[in-house]
């Protein structure tokens, strides 16, 4: 039997890491400072006579076999504390009117005790016919979580897919962080081998590379989530939470890395190259509709957002409904004007590479 005072207390610690993921990058500037995703750099060619109406775009798509409104994923951000309740709550609502996929925050909490299995299962209680992505560390795979915990975390959310972050960076710098990867590559093979659902393997916000992605394709992993750098850093939120505790070498690395990754339109564009046929999930960075749509253009299935989500759901409902409103304006906009009237058409439309991005990369 686990001692309980040891579950008690590995409770209490993530817990309050859950909680501080959450308060830091709302009343922080963890944005990333002199890194940028490079989409700024993918400039579409206007279409003077795009050929269609506005009303008649259509953005559904189609991913993992499973049909969505939209090309949308609420990428994955929290659980296991109380504050993640009412999120959660909100972004399940939101996923199932709008059929967007949602993935939720690393699950080990949910498995220390009951009530914080709740600030999950919330989600698939509000939206019970959405696409949900559970999650597990790949850090905690290494580590040795069974398959019989890995199935508790799959059936807490009746999940239609399962994430494994990949994290290194972060587990790094984390004052209570497991920077222990040896394995983990064996570990993500063994359980496709096991498990009845998709895996998707994501970074969160340090990009992946074409070596790592050869990697991951060749065990078989339905998906990758590039998450690359430009947006949340979460080297910066590490090191906030390590001035806490007042560990001064956290918080020199953190500082130093604070910008550290691959760029997001780079880690797709490499990504795609190095594999034809797996799907790409977007993320890291994408602030508005347009950088949905040039992620789109540059190859990728879906889009994920974490940080603008988690930002206008923890403020009240209406203000996080009313901000996917406006991100499927801005879709719907950039397709009328590169007259896509739909979401695989984006993947034929015209765009140049500029300035740092075209460095060693072909314009199409």
């Amino acid at each position: 039997m686990p001692d309980t005072s040891d579950l008690s207390s590995d409770l209490k610690i993530i817990s309050q890491r859950k909680k501080e993921g959450i308060e830091i990058p709302l009343q922080r500037n963890v944005q990333a400072r002199s890194a940028s995703t490079y989409l700024e750099f993918v400039k579409f060619i206007h279409n003077a006579l795009p050929e269609l109406d506005y009303d008649e775009i259509n953005t559904s798509t189609t991913f993992l076999n499973t049909s969505f409104g939209a090309p949308v994923i609420i990428d994955s951000m929290t659980g296991g504390t109380n504050e993640a309740l009412k999120i959660n709550a909100r972004l399940g609502i939101l996923a199932e009117k709008y059929g967007f996929a949602m993935g939720l925050g690393s699950q080990r909490a949910g498995l220390l005790n009951e009530k914080m299995a709740d600030t999950y299962m919330v989600a698939r209680k509000n939206a019970p016919n959405a696409f949900l992505i559970a999650n597990i560390g790949g850090a905690q795979l290494a580590k040795g979580l069974g398959m019989d915990e890995i199935q508790k975390i799959i059936d807490m959310i009746r999940a239609n897919a399962l994430a494994i972050h990949l994290n290194p960076l972060q587990e790094l710098i984390q004052p209570e962080g497991e920077p222990r990867y040896k394995g983990v590559l064996e570990k993500v093979s063994d359980l496709i081998k096991t498990i009845s659902i998709p895996v998707v393997v994501k970074e969160v916000g340090a990009g992946i590379s074409s070596d790592v992605a050869i990697r991951l394709e060749n065990v078989g992993v339905s998906a990758i989530n590039v998450a690359g750098s430009g947006g949340t850093s979460w080297a910066a939120v590490e090191k906030m939470r390590a001035e806490s505790v007042m560990d001064n070498i956290k918080i020199h690395l953190g500082e130093l890395f604070w910008d550290w990754g691959i760029p997001t339109a780079v880690s797709i564009i490499e990504v795609r190259r190095a594999l034809k046929y797996i799907p790409i999930i977007a993320s890291g960075g994408l602030r508005n509709g347009l950088d949905f749509a040039k992620c789109l253009a540059l190859d990728a299935s879906m889009c994920a957002m974490a940080y603008p989500f988690l930002r206008h759901a923890a403020e009240s409902g209406e203000k996080l409904f009313a901000f996917a409103d406006t991100v499927l304006a801005e879709l719907k906009s950039t397709m009328f004007l590169i007259g896509a009237p739909n979401i695989q058409a984006i993947k034929s439309s015209k765009y140049i590479l500029t300035g740092a991005l075209a460095t060693g990369v072909e314009d199409r």
